[in-house]
């Protein structure tokens, strides 16, 4: 599907192109413009790229030094302003956290100079979006769309701040990068379930994954817990290891720039986080026809695992529930089975084909 006639020009603005999820949907939406013919700009204002990505690289994060001092800031957004100024671009669609105000002003107001479209990641709205509702108006009332990732994030949005210019456009997941990686071998004999996030706050809570872990019978059975991220919680993560006497069974493997090939050697993921946006990780597993154990948490899990056909949904926060879905995917191994072969059939709503159409219907390609 190639767009026909003008050649059109979208600029991505986002932090980096690695780590976040955010930044990986921003890569992936990057693939698929540019396989439309669509010229892109992925400009990004941290030094940072891990993750596979289209079109041209504006890398204003170089420019950034270790004061990160008010001129180096003014001299970042200049830069960024004479980029914008120096294309003509249809579209701006903006992936960045946006929590500081004057900031926030002079880039809705002063530098992005087209029709912008402004993303939201995390039920964690006021990330995004000002928690004050005539700021917040102010701001983004009159931008051309605001995407949120799951539909109870764009209820949320409306709920709070009465915007009638939000939609729900899901998180993609790529499948052919995936299934380019996927298969690479990894020097682990041994049974594992694993957990993927970073180790730099209590919102994946990896303690109640560790726990429930503890509590359940996979330790006894030789089964071991993955973990791959970092972060400065990872030595308070490893004392817990060691007061429960699980740390022998217990791994962490730091960040990987391919996690798919530990997805796919694993059992089931599992997500104990205390809230989300749209878990890229939930849909990389069921990619790798991995099954998945989550909280109900907000949001996300409750629009991707459909309970007991390709994982198990748990009580939000109940870690006991938790250590029983555990040990219900170890002892029922026909239910275990059954979920693991629907994980890429439930996976069809969210390949980045289908979900890059509706950005191409959203803004008027198609």
């Amino acid at each position: 599907m190639i767009i026909p006639h003008k050649k059109y020009k979208i600029a991505l603005i986002g932090y980096r192109l690695g780590i976040g999820g955010a930044e990986k949907v921003m890569a992936n939406l990057s693939i698929f413009f540019e396989k439309q013919g669509i010229e892109v700009h992925n400009i990004i204002i941290e030094d940072g790229v891990s993750y596979p990505f289209g079109g041209k690289l504006i890398n204003i994060g170089l420019i950034k030094n270790r004061k990160n001092d008010l001129f180096n800031k003014l001299k970042r957004l200049n830069a960024l302003r004479n980029h914008l100024n120096s294309n003509t671009f249809d579209f701006i669609i903006d992936f960045r956290y946006r929590t500081k105000l004057i900031q926030e002003f002079i880039l809705t107001k002063l530098i992005y100079n087209t029709t912008t479209i402004y993303t939201i990641h995390s039920y964690v709205i006021d990330h995004y979006i000002p928690n004050n509702s005539l700021i917040a108006r102010f701001f983004y009332g009159n931008c051309y769309a605001i995407v949120a990732i799951t539909r109870k994030v764009e209820q949320l949005i409306s709920e709070k701040h009465n915007f009638n210019n939000t939609i729900t456009i899901y998180n993609s997941v790529n499948l052919e990068e995936i299934d380019r990686k996927k298969n690479e071998i990894i020097d682990i004999d041994f049974e594992f379930i694993i957990g993927i996030g970073q180790f730099v706050n209590d919102i994946k809570q990896f303690d109640k994954l560790i726990l429930s872990y503890a509590n359940s019978n996979l330790p006894e059975s030789n089964v071991n817990l993955i973990l791959l991220g970092d972060g400065d919680r990872k030595f308070y993560l490893q004392n817990i290891c060691k007061d429960l006497n699980i740390l022998d069974k217990v791994h962490f493997l730091g960040y990987q720039n391919n996690p798919y090939k530990y997805l796919k050697k694993s059992k089931f993921l599992v997500l104990s986080s205390k809230n989300e946006g749209m878990p890229n990780v939930i849909l990389e597993a069921l990619a790798c026809e991995v099954p998945v154990i989550s909280f109900d948490c907000l949001s996300g899990p409750s629009e991707m695992i459909i309970d007991k056909k390709n994982g198990l949904l748990v009580e939000n926060q109940n870690i006991d529930k938790l250590t029983e879905a555990i040990n219900l995917f170890e002892e029922d191994e026909e239910l275990y089975e059954y979920c693991k072969s629907n994980t890429l059939d439930s996976l069809k709503p969210f390949l980045l084909e289908n979900i890059g159409k509706q950005w191409l219907d959203l803004i008027g390609f198609l």
